[in-house]
């Protein structure tokens, strides 16, 4: 009995100390993927390395990527991860994103990589915009779909058009600067003054607007190509057009903060790895390794209508046409509360 009880406790201590040899080493990750996305990519990243668990902080583009500025003297994150690479080339501008050489960087094709010699971020996918018309609503209204981006400025869609405010959405400020490199700054800004008597209201989120008008309550949302793509597998009366003329487009990319954690590095590495890459083409057509690029369902055909864009130039002229663009239109915003 006397051993039993000397025993109880030494197990005890053996049982706490394994626990303690075996617990997971968390990262903190700011991202900006959809939040249906997370889940996947955590579990798939932690059945690889056990060893590590992923804190995610989530939030949209432009909200996400203040909060990495705000905390530039004393970073919070240890990797980025799902960021636009406007956002990323921004950070490594100023000095938040670390170079790094990834295992399997060759494998990732070059245009949706940090073109810069001392690469500091890498491409994931690539997102793009699209038009989300809803069919059954656009019918009642006699709204007629539209095919280019001109035809937006018709005086037939006045107040059935939302999109996202690119203050806080990446996927509003990739189709603004899609405007501006593809039609010119003066011809762009003139765009959207015109856009504008149409759009009902903007939204802080780059799916809202589709979501929107899969609901009915707009008949047209400038938003995300994959979630129109994914509500229209879902059985919404939506048709996902790319207008003529170019559509906004962005590599949704990764890059290392805390370069003394070996754990964020593995993280950086298995993120442009094939098994990453499959798990990104459950959601997106264009991903990192073309090997791994298939068609995904109801998923127009992007690649034939991306505007020719220019991320350094999107990075450092990013502040000034908010700026701009908040003067002229952010009267239309939803509250952020």
């Amino acid at each position: 009995m006397k051993n039993r009880w000397m025993l109880a406790p030494l197990a005890a201590i053996t049982a706490l100390s394994a626990t303690h040899a075996f617990a997971a080493e968390e990262l903190t990750v700011y991202s900006a993927f959809e939040t249906d996305m997370l889940a996947k990519f955590k579990s798939g990243f932690e059945k690889a390395n056990p060893d590590i668990k992923i804190k995610w902080v989530r939030d949209s583009t432009g909200i996400m990527t203040a909060k990495l500025l705000a905390e530039k003297d004393a970073p919070r994150a240890d990797v980025v991860w799902g960021l636009a690479g406007s956002s990323m080339a921004l950070l490594k501008e100023n000095g938040i994103l670390k170079p790094y050489s990834p295992k399997g960087l060759s494998d990732v094709r070059p245009s949706l990589v940090d073109p810069q010699s001392d690469k500091a971020w890498f491409g994931n996918d690539a997102f793009f915009n699209a038009v989300c018309y809803n069919e059954i609503v656009a019918k009642k209204l006699g709204l007629p779909k539209p095919e280019t981006w001109q035809d937006l400025l018709k005086p037939e869609y006045q107040g059935h058009i939302a999109m996202p405010n690119p203050a806080s959405s990446g996927t509003g400020y990739m189709q603004v600067s899609a405007w501006l490199q593809t039609m010119g700054d003066k011809a762009g800004w003139e765009y959207m003054t015109k856009l504008d008597k149409n759009i009902d209201h903007y939204t802080h989120s780059g799916s809202k607007p589709c979501v929107q008008a899969a609901q009915g309550e707009v008949a047209i949302g400038i938003s995300m190509a994959i979630r129109g793509a994914t509500l229209k597998s879902q059985g919404a009366p939506i048709d996902v057009i790319m207008p003529k003329g170019g559509v906004g487009w962005e590599a949704e990319a990764v890059g290392l903060v805390n370069a003394n954690s070996a754990a964020a590095k593995r993280l950086v590495d298995w993120s442009i790895s094939a098994d990453a890459n499959k798990l990104y083409n459950e959601f997106y057509p264009v991903v990192g390794r073309k090997s791994e690029s298939k068609p995904v369902p109801n998923y127009p055909d992007v690649e034939k209508a991306m505007a020719k864009l220019d991320f350094s130039k999107m990075a450092s002229s990013r502040k000034a046409v908010l700026k701009t663009w908040s003067e002229k239109f952010d009267s239309k915003s939803e509250s952020k509360s």
